[in-house]
């Protein structure tokens, strides 16, 4: 492994002032709001800020100073890509390796917050910390033909953690961060111990496989809470997914919009931003470095959008996305229910999932759990892994590079 600096050529800069002082935006109807996508005066205003006030070379400094490596990862009938990672090792005796997996419109930069709090002792357990951005995404290389799916961004995952000397290691995501790792449990049951995922996406239990469960779920009546959850679920179903079926069939057509204009790439994030939290307060530099880093990227803006495809249209010996949805046994789990997740559902359909040996019920939160409720994460970890939980000293004690 070798360490990583960005470093974002001086006319790529350049070439994007020239472009936010070019935009030409739409108009709007009255009342619009949120409802028909993000508004006109928060892209206006943001594009200005972009423009005027905002300084990449300093948050750029920011990312620098966390530990960037990278190293050549070769996947199975793909030639070899440069994968960029954020690698913390712990000092302390407790430590056991957790990979951490980030998911669209999100990068390795989620897992910043946490890093800190991983790498100390609390309830006798810490964290070797491994954040790879993913192939597509942020500074790591995208392949440049067809059929990378599930599988190989599990392949690339798992590879890197052996290549660090982490044989055994636990895992945590959200959005692609769920079907990665639980794409990577079912592929190397061996050395994928336990997963935390703050993403749910599970269904009902059925008779067939979940007899218990199923039973359960049949004579217990919704909670208020999983009433509001369907709803939040129904919501996204049919006003908030429009994206995935574009970026799911036709990737590349949309994205010519997101590389030729920033301001495209702009509202087309922005507007998940929004919708997709719980509230959060994002500020302007934390918006445009998301946006940025996006626009910044090895691969290009249109490269993330690929995974939606191939994960959809896996090939025979693939993983498909419904695959990780179902039981998958061999791999201890723990699940966090935020609120304003994507899809909220049910306890008992979360249970189809695995032997669910971990769960917590947030108060508040969204899609960007490592984000917006950090130290929720850390708590969830420390509660799973630490002294008391079922998955403590799961790797067998301390794991040390």
């Amino acid at each position: 492994m070798a360490s990583y600096q960005i470093s974002v050529p001086g006319e790529k800069v350049a070439a994007l002032e020239k472009k936010l002082s070019q935009a030409t935006f739409p108009d709007e109807l009255e009342g619009a709001a949120w409802d028909y996508g993000a508004p006109l005066s928060e892209v206006k205003r943001l594009t200005t800020f972009w423009k005027d006030s905002f300084n990449w070379r300093e948050q750029e400094a920011k990312l620098n100073a966390l530990p960037n490596f990278h190293q050549s990862i070769t996947v199975d009938g793909f030639p070899e890509l440069d994968i960029h990672y954020v690698h913390q090792p712990s000092e302390s005796l407790d430590a056991i390796p957790l990979l951490f997996c980030h998911g669209w419109p999100g990068s390795y930069l989620e897992v910043a917050k946490m890093l800190a709090a991983l790498k100390e002792s609390g309830n006798g357990v810490s964290f070797h910390v491994v954040a790879p951005s993913l192939p597509n995404f942020a500074w790591s290389e995208g392949p440049k033909k067809t059929g990378f799916g599930l599988k190989q961004y599990a392949e690339v995952n798992h590879r890197l953690m052996q290549s660090l000397g982490y044989e055994k290691y636990v895992t945590q995501g959200g959005d692609w961060g769920f079907y990665i790792t639980r794409a990577m449990g079912l592929l190397y049951p061996e050395y994928v111990l336990a997963s935390h995922v703050n993403m749910i996406r599970a269904n009902p239990p059925n008779w067939t496989s979940n007899p218990l469960l199923a039973l359960q779920h049949s004579v217990q009546p919704y909670s208020e809470r999983d009433k509001k959850g369907l709803a939040r679920s129904k919501w996204f179903a049919e006003e908030g997914s429009g994206y995935r079926i574009l970026q799911s069939t036709k990737p590349q057509t949309i994205g010519y919009a997101l590389t030729d204009s920033p301001v495209g790439l702009l509202s087309w994030l922005l507007e998940k931003l929004h919708d997709w939290t719980d509230n959060y307060p994002w500020t302007d530099d934390e918006i445009l470095t998301w946006v940025s880093i996006y626009y910044f990227s090895t691969a290009g803006p249109a490269a993330s959008l690929r995974i939606y495809y191939e994960a959809i249209h896996s090939e025979v010996g693939g993983v498909s996305r419904d695959r990780t949805q179902q039981w998958i046994g061999t791999v201890k789990l723990g699940l966090c229910h935020a609120p304003r997740e994507l899809t909220v559902v049910p306890l008992t359909w979360g249970r189809t999932l695995g032997p669910v040996v971990f769960e917590s019920q947030k108060t508040k939160g969204g899609h960007f759990a490592a984000w917006e409720i950090p130290d929720e994460i850390v708590a969830d970890l420390r509660s799973m892994f630490g002294k008391g939980g079922k998955c403590y000293r799961i790797t067998g004690g301390n794991t040390k590079l």
